[in-house]
């Protein structure tokens, strides 16, 4: 498989520069959120979090420490 131009060689990097790498492509998809579609399903799997979160926001993680977490600092 060839790599196409531009993009990083993402299997030479550690998983903390990976996990930052789709952190920030999501980012840049997040920031024209307008252009993507939601299935039906998708939308009410979404409402679903959100009920469940505002009934108990207790039972979450904060997203820094979900961040650390995934970046091995934990």
């Amino acid at each position: 498989m060839t790599q196409p131009v531009g993009v990083p060689d993402f299997r030479s990097m550690t998983i903390p520069e990976r996990i930052l790498l789709v952190q920030e492509i999501w980012d840049s998809i997040a920031a024209e959120q307008e252009s993507v579609d939601l299935t039906q399903a998708e939308k009410d799997e979404l409402d679903r979090r959100l009920a469940a979160y505002e009934a108990a926001p207790q039972e979450g993680s904060p997203w820094e420490q979900v961040k650390s977490r995934l970046q091995g600092n934990e």
